[in-house]
Parts: structure tokens; C-alpha cells; sequence
């Protein structure tokens, strides 16, 4: 028998519905109903026992961490990526420990890959309560460091693709540290995710150390990518470059100063604001940004839109709507800092 999303399975159908209310306490059962009718289609489509293998436990690590991070949802939480072979005694050592340490006393929790070096240190400073660690099963470098051994936050993940998916969607922010192969990884696949808008705007900031490390790596995006047109200079907005911890806190903080997050609905891109901007600070941000918008729409103030009741919590919040081209990210990054000028 051929199964099919749709409900024309017959008893298949019926024995599902029974299984899920059988079950008890199912949220969503018609997205339940289509992971069941997929896992069964992959049994009927493929005998590679490997493929299967990997279906199954990406199902069973992304429902993990699902259930670890649902109930910390309400909080802010910032993602910090660097080298496990940076050492305690290092400079750059201390300064994660600071930056991490500054946020937590601000509310905000933080991820690391709760390896060695600056993994750890984000944990040490933010502390083991505010942490979370998404580990990844390596024959070296990678056991969970001291601070996160125990901890219950703690996600032990088999494939990268997993982990990388818990670092950048449970995050509101990302602040990458000097590193190696695997930083560089996964500092530029953010880049991209924002470029494309594969992620919602988030901030992301390059901390650097007394070697200039960042730097050198600007110059050759600078001369490399942006001197051939491989990338634009609007894409410069989606990150920041600082040697500063202090400084990289403040733009975490500024980024979400009035902005609050964002969603799209139909083709209309929802802005939430934490207030109201007055309909000048509206018009303006309409002749500054123009490139941003589809041809004869403009920005508008609107109320929640009926499709936005599945999330009931952000309703109260005041917004912006606006038919955004999805090719301008960098400057729908620098919209947003604009926001919050105002």
C-alpha cells in the first residue's frame, strides 16, 4: 500500500488517529499523524538499514533537545563558539569568562559546544545554572568539560548537522571567539543562514583577541570576497567586530533595545516592537530603507494578524508590517538597528 500525507489510507489512517489518542496528552496531533505516516513511508521506501538509522536518531536527538530547552523558552540565550584548544592561562581565556559572566548577571543563559577552552569558559562564567552544552561525540577533544559534566543541560549529539541546528535556532544571539577549523564552520554557515534569511536577524559578534585574529580575517573578506562580488557590502551589517567584551554585551543589548523579534505571514514580513514608533519615526525608516521594501508597498503599523494566534504571548506587542524583497538581509539588519535608534 502506497501511504500518503493526505487521509486516504484507510484503516492505516484509523489505527493512527487510535495510537495518538491512545497515547494521551499529544500536542498538535495532525503534525504527530504526518511524522508517523513519514516514518512510515521511509520503512516502505528504503531496506539501506544506514539511512534509516540516521532518520531515526536525528528524530530522537532533535526531540531531546526539544524537551531540554522547552522550558527555558522565555529567556534570552547567547550561543558562543571558539576554539577547545584555547587554554585558562590565554587572555582571551578571561575575556569569554567576563563576557559570559556579564550576561548571565543580565538574565541571558548561555550555549556552548561544552567542549574544552572557550566553551568552558563561557559555562565557568555564566555558571553551570545559566548553561547549556551541546556536545558532539569526537575520539578526541570533545568530552563535556568540567563546569557541564553533570549538568542536565547537557545534549550529547551524534551528527554536527543536530548540534548546529540547537546553537543557531535556540539562540538570540552569537558571539564567535578565535578558533580552528571547526569555529570557522560554524561562524560562516550563521553568515549564511542570516544572508539568506534561513535564520531570523540575530546579532552576531566577532570577538577578538590581542593578535588581531578578526581582523586579519576582515581583510581577506574585504580584498577576497567582497573585491571579486562575492558578497555585498550591506553584508558587512550582519556581523560585529570587537576587542572589547563590554562592548560586544551592548550590542547583544542594543540589538533588542525596541526590536523584539519578527515573523512572516503570507508574503508580509511582521516586525514586533517592545513600543510604539510614531508614525514619522514609520515614514522615515521608509525613505531610508527602500530597498527593502517590494515596489508600491511601504511600512505600515498594524495590529496582530489572526494568523499570529498561535503564539498568544507576543499579542500585546505593538508592530511594524512591510512586503519585504528577501534579498536585502544585511539592510533589514541595518532597519532593525535603526529601530532602535528611535
Amino acid at each position: 500500500m502506497e501511504l500518503s500525507f493526505a487521509r486516504t489510507n484507510g484503516i492505516i489512517d484509523r489505527m493512527i488517529d487510535e495510537l495518538i489518542a491512545e497515547s494521551g496528552g499529544v500536542h498538535h496531533p495532525a503534525l504527530i499523524r504526518e511524522m508517523i505516516i513519514a516514518a512510515l513511508k521511509a520503512g516502505q521506501e528504503s531496506d539501506y538499514l544506514a539511512d534509516l538509522k540516521m532518520l531515526s536518531n536525528t528524530m530522537k536527538e532533535m526531540r531531546y533537545t526539544n524537551k531540554v530547552f522547552d522550558p527555558f523558552r522565555n529567556r534570552k540565550k547567547v550561543t558562543i563558539f571558539g576554539s577547545a584548544r584555547t587554554d585558562p592561562t590565554e587572555p582571551v581565556y578571561r575575556k569569554c569568562v567576563n563576557f559570559s559572566r556579564r550576561l548571565a548577571e543580565l538574565g541571558y543563559m548561555i550555549i556552548t559546544g561544552g567542549g574544552q577552552g572557550i566553551m568552558q569558559a563561557g559555562n565557568e562564567g555564566a555558571g553551570s545554572e545559566n548553561s547549556f552544552a551541546v556536545n558532539i561525540r569526537l575520539p578526541f577533544e570533545q568530552a563535556p568539560n568540567r563546569v557541564m559534566m553533570k549538568n542536565p543541560r547537557l545534549i550529547t549529539y551524534k551528527y554536527f548537522f543536530n548540534r548546529k541546528i540547537a546553537f543557531v535556532r535556540e539562540s538570540n544571539a552569537l558571539a564567535v571567539f578565535p578558533g580552528g577549523f571547526g569555529t570557522l564552520d560554524e561562524a560562516m554557515e550563521v553568515f549564511t543562514l542570516i544572508q539568506t534569511g534561513k535564520t531570523s536577524p540575530k546579532p552576531l559578534v566577532l570577538i577578538d583577541d590581542e593578535s588581531g585574529y578578526w581582523d586579519l580575517w576582515f581583510e581577506f573578506i574585504k580584498s577576497s570576497m567582497l573585491g571579486r562580488g562575492y558578497i555585498s557590502a550591506e553584508d558587512f551589517a550582519i556581523f560585529t567586530i570587537t576587542a572589547n567584551e563590554e562592548e560586544a554585551v551592548q550590542v547583544i543589548e542594543n540589538f533588542y533595545r525596541n526590536y523584539h523579534s519578527m515573523r512572516f505571514v503570507n508574503g508580509r514580513l511582521v516586525i514586533r516592537l517592545n513600543k510604539e514608533l510614531a508614525d514619522s519615526d514609520i515614514e522615515q525608516l521608509g525613505n531610508e530603507f527602500p530597498e527593502v521594501l517590494q515596489p508600491d508597498t511601504r511600512i505600515e503599523r498594524s495590529a496582530p494578524l489572526a494568523e499570529e494566534a498561535d503564539e498568544p504571548d507576543l499579542l500585546h506587542l505593538p508592530r511594524l508590517v512591510l512586503r519585504f524583497d528577501h534579498q536585502h538581509y544585511g539592510l533589514l539588519i541595518a532597519l532593525i538597528g535603526r529601530i532602535n535608534q528611535f
